[in-house]
């Protein structure tokens, strides 16, 4: 559900900016199902430019 991947998000952003984790990884570290949530294209871009700032 969308609900849930709001939810989430802030967390998992978290896990991947700061601690260096894969989507996948924080998906897997929060139990949750990757294939479930849908990530926008300009989202991951996003947080990719701001990993190599």
């Amino acid at each position: 559900m969308m609900a849930d991947h709001q939810n989430y998000q802030v967390a998992i952003d978290i896990l991947r900016c700061h601690l260096g984790m894969t989507t996948d990884e924080a998906h897997r570290e929060l139990g949750i199902d990757a294939a479930k949530t849908s990530r926008s294209d300009a989202h991951e871009a996003l947080l990719k430019l701001t990993q190599d700032s």
